[in-house]
């Protein structure tokens, strides 16, 4: 494997920078085990669509700029669902993948690793994963602000058909 993703956590009721330190702390013991057994791989906090899981845009940057071989697992569809319809045009795309690289480098955009599909979402985030022709996620614009900033490393479609969808992204990205 190259590249691991997880899901960090919910807050259960813990305020945002308490559960990030509890996070922290168990992402530290991972990256800590990963080094001391010779196990060279991404460890990617992904980026979560519900209101109550740990997984904020700016959480996961914070943690990949904390630790070595940690950097965020995007997921644009989850980002959309998060921010209820918001981050869904070319100019926000965009956007995104600048304050990824000004955070965390031209690495991270050679490096990513990322989750699409279509997204139901509601007043606390994400439903369910959608086909991307069956939700009102702009897959045409992120494949547009992917290729503009040549976004590297790997897209993993998460809709129900996944295989379709893959194809969908592929024709889009060349």
């Amino acid at each position: 494997a190259w590249s691991v993703t997880f899901h960090p956590g919910y807050y259960g009721g813990d305020v945002p920078t308490k559960a990030y330190a509890r996070v922290r702390n168990s992402l530290k013991k991972i990256v800590e085990v990963a080094k001391n057994e010779g196990i060279d791989i991404w460890i990617r906090p992904e980026l979560m669509g519900s209101l109550s899981e740990f997984g904020s845009l700016e959480e996961v940057i914070s943690l990949s700029k904390e630790f070595e071989n940690v950097l965020p697992c995007i997921d644009f569809a989850h980002l959309h669902a998060r921010a209820r319809g918001k981050f869904n045009t070319y100019d926000e795309f965009k956007d995104i993948l600048i304050y990824i690289e000004k955070e965390l480098g031209r690495e991270a955009l050679d490096n990513m690793h990322i989750h699409i599909s279509g997204i139901e979402y509601g007043d606390k985030g994400e439903i369910k994963h959608l086909n991307l022709n069956q939700s009102d996620f702009n897959y045409k614009d992120l494949a547009k602000a992917l290729k503009e900033f040549k976004v590297k490393g790997v897209l993993i479609s998460e809709s129900p058909n996944l295989e379709e969808d893959a194809l969908l992204m592929k024709r889009e990205l060349e």
